[in-house]
């Protein structure tokens, strides 16, 4: 059950919260698939209702005002109690309907998520689960907000508001087809990458920041491809061997299953794992619903640690 759709929440007060996140009504505007003057009129009443502006409008990028920094405080803060009560229904009717969100990282929703979705909906099949897909820090911040139940990122520390599951460490590999030089090998070493055309993760996400510290500390004369945060296209690009791709093991696993593409660890000093953490909202915050599914979440990366083994 979405309080949104309950009409619970209002329409501007939607909006006003998306604007404050993205910091642009435009970027709203395409989000929501309305126009921005709609989207513009809605927060001007609001502001006018209220008598107070919300936000700062004199720069680029829509700033939030003190009032506006407590409407939006209060905002989330009824949302999350709201989202509660919706899945605090949802247990006394025995779990048969509701609705949470999780926020996570590209190559775990691609990867780890089907699995355990797979058994946490034999469990509770009539049970929504809405995924947002972002970077690592808005993962984290979506749980630490009361936006999302479930959290899972890579390579930072988990919030103060938010209550740490599990925490793996993941290997980086080469990702190459089956009939590329690499395949078969059990270990590389950086330097042995040297004339490679490689696919790297832009310095957006922070596996890209630590490979391209590790290649120049390393020496090693590479040929950087492509650089780009879509861990989907470094998969592509890896399978037409267009390059080979440094990423981990998550988020390929059908295609090394498959045999379409082959994980070769990269052994080398200089480049440390990766650490994957699970995080959930404080304790006794967390829905049933969303703990049986962290729990299945846990257990795959868990598995996947011990794949890259």
């Amino acid at each position: 059950m979405d309080p949104l759709r309950l009409g619970l929440v209002s329409p501007r007060l939607h909006y006003f919260q998306l604007v404050a996140r993205l910091g642009s009504i435009r970027k709203a505007a395409r989000m929501l698939n309305v126009a921005p003057s709609s989207i513009s009129r809605a927060l001007a009443q609001f502001e006018e209702e209220l008598d107070t502006p919300l936000f700062d409008r004199s720069t680029r990028r829509l700033k939030l005002t003190s009032a506006g920094e407590l409407m939006l405080y209060r905002a989330r803060a009824s949302g999350a109690e709201l989202a509660r009560a919706m899945s605090e229904l949802g247990e006394l009717k025995g779990l048969r309907r509701g609705a949470f969100s999780i926020a996570v990282v590209e190559s775990v929703a691609r990867g780890l998520t089907a699995d355990a979705l797979a058994i946490f909906w034999q469990r509770y099949p009539e049970i929504t689960v809405d995924m947002r897909v972002v970077d690592s820090r808005a993962a984290f911040a979506a749980v630490a907000e009361g936006d999302c139940e479930i959290g899972i990122a890579f390579d930072i520390a988990a919030p103060k508001a938010t209550q740490r599951l599990t925490i793996v460490e993941l290997g980086i590999g080469a990702l190459v087809t089956p009939d590329h030089r690499f395949a078969g090998r059990t270990g590389l070493r950086l330097h042995e990458l040297a004339g490679e055309r490689i696919i790297v993760s832009d310095n957006s996400l922070s596996l890209g920041r630590a490979l391209e510290e590790a290649l120049e500390a390393s020496g090693v004369g590479v040929v950087r491809r492509m650089r780009t945060n879509s861990i989907e296209l470094m998969v592509d690009l890896a399978s037409r061997g267009l390059g080979v791709a440094l990423q981990t093991r998550v988020g390929i696993e059908s295609e090394v299953r498959d045999g379409r593409l082959a994980f070769v660890p990269i052994r080398d000093p200089r480049l440390k794992p990766r650490r994957l953490t699970l995080v959930t909202r404080g304790k006794g915050e967390t829905s049933e619903a969303a703990t049986a599914l962290a729990a299945q979440l846990s257990l795959a990366m868990e598995r996947a640690a011990r794949s890259d083994a």
